[in-house]
């Protein structure tokens, strides 16, 4: 069986990481995974100023990974955007891992996962993997607007694959839905049976999903004739406390009849303050069709992105490349439908 390993310690003292000896040395990240690598292109000089940075914070590279630079761990690092405490929350990730380890384990390899508060601390954990070479790639399961993780990767040249559309997709594997697409068809299918005051609940403006998944809601606004609201136009995270405190911003502004999410669990919030403050039915979509959308009462319409092959064919691609498979796909488009339930139809 597929085996699970979390990526994260705690310790009372602070944890170094090669970012901090590439301050004192004065140079990349980059360079110092270079110069513990032994890289012939890293000058004598520069290695010797790396090593005495880490010998003056008492930085130490993991001794037993280092002995295994040379080998194939048949180990992925998964680096999942959560903290610890709502990491099974949400799930999406649980149904991408639940793909990834489907396609990982009939080709014999290991997942090993980490999780964090912040972007900058993602870059460092990547490059702690990449150093102590316990992984031979990486999976990143966003994309960002200017993103670190994906920069950083591809400055060291280190296999990864996102799944999400990278800003840049150039030389970069990814698999994701067409977001701007299944929004706006969502938006279409509102229009049709009636709706024109439509609300949008999107996760953060720095992920490429949420920035998609508004252009389309947009573009299908625009093109009956709707200028944007800003009132009708929040930001959540992807908690139901979050997506409650959404619409109850939404509702203490204007009265929408129907409201679209980016995930079901902004769509579960959205729904209690709708029943607490609306007197009238207000229609509302969420986006990924977890499995718990069925059972709600009222039951939630939600888009099926088909999770599981989201992590099934990002690894595909990841370990394709790895094993030197020579394929000319560099990315996968995944299907989505919309599954109607009770909170589309009009009481």
């Amino acid at each position: 069986e597929i085996t699970i390993v979390t990526g994260v310690q705690t310790c009372a003292l602070p944890i170094l990481t090669i970012k901090d000896v590439a301050k004192i040395a004065n140079v990349s990240p980059s360079t110092v995974s270079r110069v513990l690598a032994d890289n012939p292109r890293i000058s004598d000089e520069t290695k010797q100023r790396v090593y005495k940075a880490m010998k003056k914070i008492d930085y130490h590279p993991n001794a037993i990974a280092r002995s295994l630079v040379s080998k194939i761990t048949k180990t992925i690092g998964l680096i999942l955007p959560n903290t610890d405490e709502d990491l099974f929350v949400n799930p999406f990730f649980i149904q991408i891992m639940r793909g990834i380890s489907h396609y990982a384990q009939k080709k014999g390899y290991y997942i090993m996962y980490t999780y964090s508060n912040n972007e900058d601390q993602e870059v460092e954990q990547i490059a702690s993997l990449i150093n102590s070479r316990r992984v031979d790639g990486i999976i990143l399961a966003v994309a960002r607007k200017d993103d670190k993780c994906i920069a950083y990767l591809k400055e060291v040249d280190y296999p990864f694959v996102v799944i999400g559309k990278p800003e840049n997709a150039d030389g970069v594997l990814w698999v994701d839905n067409d977001n701007f697409h299944a929004m706006y068809s969502v938006v279409n299918y509102l229009i049709q049976n009636g709706e024109r005051k439509i609300a949008f609940i999107g996760g953060s403006p720095t992920l490429n999903v949420t920035i998609n998944r508004l252009e389309g809601y947009k573009r299908a606004m625009e093109n009956i004739g709707e200028k944007l609201d800003e009132n009708m136009v929040q930001v959540a995270e992807f908690t139901e406390n979050s997506g409650y405190d959404a619409m109850k911003r939404i509702l203490s502004k204007d009265s929408p009849t129907a409201v679209v999410t980016t995930d079901d669990l902004i769509a579960f919030g959205a729904s209690k303050a709708i029943s607490e403050v609306s007197k009238h039915h207000i229609s509302i979509i969420g986006f990924n069709n977890t499995p718990i959308a069925e059972f709600r009462n009222p039951t939630l319409s939600s888009v099926d992105i088909n999770s599981e092959e989201l992590g099934y064919y990002a690894v595909k691609l990841l370990i394709n490349k790895l094993e030197n498979e020579k394929e000319d796909i560099n990315n996968y488009i995944i299907d989505t439908k919309l599954v109607e339930r009770d909170s589309t139809q009009k009481l």
